[in-house]
C-alpha cells in the first residue's frame, strides 16, 4: 500500500481515538491542565522538521496555518462548558462528532488530491501544521471560556488552584 493510504488509515484511527477521549472527558470535571496539556504534548511533533524530508516552504506553512485556524472556528463554536455539582464539565455536543468526521473526510480528500503535487514528507509537515494551528486556537478559546465560567461561579480564582 502507498504512504497516503497508510497515513489516511492513521488519521481515521486518531479521529476515532479523539472521539472516545472527548466522550470520556465529558464525564469528568474540566481543568486548566486538561485544556492546556494536549497542545503542549502535540508540540513535540514539531521535531519532525529537523529532518529535511518533512520541511515545507513558507507558502505551504501559510496555507496550512490559515486552513487550520479556519477549521478551529468549528471546534470553538461547538465546545461549551456547563456547571454540574459545583464543577465545570465539558458539555457533550452531537455536532462535535459530525465536525470531526467532516474534517477527517476533508483531510483525506485533500491529502489524496495534494499527494499528486506535493511530496509526501512536505504533505505530512503541512498536515501537522494544520492540526496544530487548529488545536491551539481551540484550546485557547476553551481556556478563556473555562476561566470565565470559573470566575462567574466562584469569583476571584487567582488564589484558588485550578490544576
Amino acid at each position: 500500500m502507498d504512504m497516503v493510504l497508510w497515513t489516511s488509515l492513521g488519521a481515521i484511527f486518531m479521529a476515532v481515538f479523539a472521539m472516545f477521549i472527548r466522550m470520556k472527558a465529558a464525564k469528568q470535571p474540566a481543568s486548566v491542565k486538561k485544556i492546556i496539556l494536549p497542545p503542549v504534548f502535540m508540540s513535540t511533533g514539531a521535531l519532525m522538521f529537523i529532518f529535511p524530508f518533512f520541511r515545507v516552504t513558507a507558502m505551504e506553512i501559510f496555507e496550512a496555518v490559515i486552513v487550520g485556524m479556519l477549521f478551529s472556528i468549528l471546534l470553538i463554536k461547538t465546545t461549551k462548558f456547563e456547571m454540574k455539582d459545583n464543577e465545570i464539565y465539558l458539555k457533550q455536543s452531537k455536532a462535535f462528532l459530525f465536525i470531526i468526521i467532516g474534517l477527517l473526510v476533508i483531510r483525506i480528500i485533500a491529502k489524496t488530491i495534494l499527494s499528486n503535487s506535493i511530496d509526501v514528507g512536505a504533505l505530512a509537515g503541512m498536515f501537522y501544521l494544520l492540526a496544530f494551528s487548529m488545536i491551539v486556537p481551540w484550546r485557547i478559546a476553551m481556556f478563556l471560556n473555562f476561566r470565565k465560567i470559573q470566575h462567574e461561579q466562584f469569583g476571584d480564582v487567582s488564589s484558588k488552584p485550578t490544576v
